[in-house]
């Protein structure tokens, strides 16, 4: 336990001295607690969604980093993308079976970023209705079915 409380505080630290552009430690939610984080994100300029804002929550298990944490799009401005449910879930294989403890909170907010830029049309994804009524509360207990890298 020891260890994973130590690597949230060294990545906690360098998210708020040195975070990536757009991305930054929510001043009204900074940590609830070491394991659960608000993260703001912003749309990158020249995409889809610039002058956007977003809000990530970070959930982590006693098991992190050797468990990816559980990480939702929260708030009311949930974007719009083929690969984001509209309550927040993230069809991304680095939170599931992609994971390695070698990511970080750091990495997975440039990969969000990242999957947001190369959208070219803002839509939901296909199942999405039927997926926000029978989907558990933990994103991470979805088996995903990643089909799709070009959104």
């Amino acid at each position: 336990m020891a260890s994973m409380e130590k690597r949230l505080q060294k990545e906690l630290q360098a998210l708020t001295k040195d975070p990536p552009k757009g991305v930054r430690v929510s001043p009204d939610g900074t940590c609830r607690t070491l394991s659960e984080w608000i993260v703001d994100l912003d749309g990158a300029p020249g995409t889809l969604y610039e002058g956007e804002h977003f809000q990530l929550q970070f959930k982590f298990s006693s098991r992190y980093p050797f468990d990816s944490p559980q990480v939702t799009f929260i708030g009311t401005n949930i974007p719009l993308h083929p690969h984001v449910y509209s309550n927040g879930h993230i069809c991304l294989s680095i939170l599931t079976e992609d994971w390695s403890p070698a990511l970080s909170v750091q990495s997975v907010c440039l990969s969000i970023i990242s999957m947001l830029s190369s959208c070219t049309e803002k839509k939901r994804p296909p199942d999405n209705s039927f997926y926000v009524k029978t989907c558990s509360k933990n994103p991470k207990k979805t088996r995903w079915w990643y089909h799709d890298d070009s959104v």
